[in-house]
């Protein structure tokens, strides 16, 4: 499969992001191997997660990149893959905290849990809002030094924020964020669109979209009232089964059967098709899932299909 360069990098990722927040939670470790393996057995190598998953387990997290570890030693492909993981995120120990202090102490954990030198790219999970955006940035920077983590990325932060960490970075000689991670997908267009697109253009940044799917509401399998009542995650999604949602996930119907595929290979189709998006990320928790995920870059949306999504996605 055809790599692409995060920008201001020299990592080459396939289009498509695992997201590991079901390692450890949804998926137990055996599972989670037969999702990793099937994933770089099909030509991906891009595996996200954080410090924190799955926290809602066991209040603290960590089992993801334990999971991610464990995979790694086994199959001995470190080199490979490349490993994205983030720091500053709530849990019942501790609030957003993006302290000198915290991430050292952090990116040291996440390095012993996934049984590697270095991370590939490192995120700011959350803002704490309160820690000087020079202090995050210069730890970040020793890191680098250390040879602990290669390159930073940003999520969850305000646009205020990030304009801010780029002057400073610019100011004081500190690393610049080289991706974002932001909230985006065909029900959820205008953070991103109306307070972000432009600062990813003005910063040259990669872009790697969160919840590509809704949370599985792009699935298409949500499609009466009662079907939110079957899911743990039918109370967060139900609010997309509105006019405009309903009208999504026809045009999607559409679309697939057109081209003899599902309405999750087009949803994430449209965001690949987006000039901005490099590889949105996804989860997966069976192989039938994972084959869905995987066919999306091979899709081509034509100009009549990404006009549709455009329009009732508006």
């Amino acid at each position: 499969m055809k790599k692409i360069e995060i920008q201001h990098t020299d990592l080459q990722i396939a289009p498509i992001n695992f997201g590991g927040n079901v390692f450890g939670w949804t998926l137990d470790e055996q599972k989670s191997f037969e999702m990793l393996d099937k994933f770089v057995g099909a030509g991906f190598n891009f595996i996200d997660t954080a410090d924190t998953y799955s926290w809602w387990v066991n209040g603290t997290g960590g089992q993801s990149e334990e999971i991610i570890g464990k995979w790694l030693k086994s199959r001995g492909n470190r080199q490979n893959i490349v490993i994205a993981t983030k720091v500053g995120s709530e849990t019942k120990e501790h609030g957003y905290d993006i302290s000198r202090k915290h991430i050292l102490k952090s990116a040291d954990e996440s390095l012993r849990r996934l049984g590697v030198d270095h991370i590939d790219l490192y995120y700011t999970h959350f803002d704490d809002n309160i820690t000087p955006v020079e202090e995050t940035l210069s730890a970040y920077a020793d890191l680098i030094k250390a040879g602990k983590v290669r390159y930073i990325a940003a999520s969850n932060l305000s646009p205020a924020r990030l304009t801010e960490s780029f002057d400073v970075a610019e100011k004081n000689g500190l690393p610049k964020y080289v991706a974002l991670q932001p909230h985006y997908n065909l029900v959820e267009r205008t953070g991103f669109e109306t307070d972000y697109a432009g600062l990813v253009e003005k910063y040259g940044l990669s872009v790697f979209p969160y919840w590509s799917l809704a949370a599985g509401f792009l699935t298409g399998k949500y499609r009466t009232e009662a079907d939110f009542d079957k899911t743990a995650r039918g109370g967060g999604i139900r609010k997309y089964f509105d006019a405009k949602g309903k009208a999504v996930l026809k045009a999607l119907d559409v679309i697939s059967e057109k081209h003899g595929t599902k309405q999750a290979t087009v949803a994430l189709a449209w965001l690949l098709a987006k000039p901005l998006i490099t590889a949105p990320i996804v989860s997966a928790t069976s192989e039938r899932q994972l084959d869905t995920l995987c066919a999306a870059p091979a899709l081509k949306l034509d100009t009549e299909d990404i006009e549709l999504l455009n329009e009732v996605s508006k």
